[in-house]
């Protein structure tokens, strides 16, 4: 098939450009700015458009509107006028957060928390009002895995020897390997599951705890794990308030983390995703931890 990708040089996006191209399919890859007139020229001739492209951390809320929901609705109007089907990656945040104990599922009324989330969710709702074109939604939670940066400084303090607990002790979050993510962008392209949204994850949260000892474990150092208070992460969260408004991006933590880390998780369940698609996330969180480090010393990271 001819394949059109946004975000194709993306963390996702060169793990699904290989293996796309690696089965025989064409793919075109597409990079921002996503206006409207140069991306129907782009998505020409393709069978399929599969949208990646977004922002994911910024200072300015108005940039999440402008990339995640207008950038988004001009992807999705250039996509029906070439006749393409979209396959939307969208995010669990659109949907909100949600303790372990009551997992979200597709049905629940979304309830996002931060304006990234709302952004995620303004897209989706962009997408189904293009009429005439076909799509498929998939929301993925936290994706992991070798060329992922977000991690990264977890890695380090590991290596260090001391990491901070933060957050609630029974928060779980719902993690999916990018391979596995890969796997079911590439069965939402070959499936014409119109008008689905499904979430996307491994079907075993992980608490934050866990994280930071499968990190350890990866690294391979019996670093120390402490746990931060509350009022302490509160005042990291300021200064990282102020520390990023100064410096034009934000930092790791500012007011908008500590809001998803005083939650209760963000745990999703992956039913619809195993009926519709065929798709059961396989690699265990030890396993791409795994992965994920050598890949950062590979690259000189630790």
């Amino acid at each position: 098939m001819r394949i059109a990708v946004t975000g194709a040089t993306g963390f996702i996006g060169r793990h699904l450009v290989a293996h796309l191209t690696s089965r025989g399919d064409e793919v075109v890859q597409v990079g921002r700015p996503l206006e409207r007139k140069p991306l129907a020229a782009a998505f020409r001739g393709a069978d399929t458009v599969v949208h990646l492209a977004g922002v994911v951390s910024t200072t300015r809320d108005e940039e999440y509107v402008e990339v995640n929901v207008e950038g988004t609705r001009a992807v999705a109007e250039a996509a029906r006028e070439s006749g393409a089907r979209l396959v939307h990656v969208s995010s669990l945040a659109a949907a909100g957060p949600a303790p372990p104990q009551a997992p979200r599922t597709e049905d629940d009324p979304p309830a996002p928390m931060t304006a990234y989330g709302r952004s995620k969710l303004g897209g989706e709702r962009a997408i189904a009002g293009v009429p005439g074109l076909r799509w498929t939604v998939l929301r993925p939670g936290v994706v992991y895995g070798p060329g992922d940066r977000a991690l990264l400084p977890l890695f380090v303090l590991a290596a260090r020897g001391v990491m901070p607990l933060v957050g609630r002790a029974t928060a779980a979050y719902t993690f999916v390997h990018v391979s596995d993510l890969v796997r079911a962008i590439a069965a939402a392209v070959d499936q014409d599951a119109a008008g689905e949204t499904m979430f996307v994850g491994h079907p075993q949260p992980v608490s934050a705890r866990a994280l930071l000892e499968g990190v350890r474990a990866a690294v391979g150092r019996r670093a120390l794990i402490v746990p931060v208070p509350s009022p302490v992460l509160w005042l990291a969260a300021l200064l990282g308030d102020a520390g990023g408004a100064l410096r034009g991006r934000p930092l790791p933590m500012n007011s908008r983390r500590y809001a998803e880390l005083a939650t209760e998780g963000f745990v999703c369940r992956v039913n619809r995703l195993r009926d519709r698609l065929g798709v059961v996330a396989e690699i265990r969180l030890d396993e791409g931890l795994a992965e994920a480090a050598a890949w950062y010393r590979r690259e000189g990271r630790l």
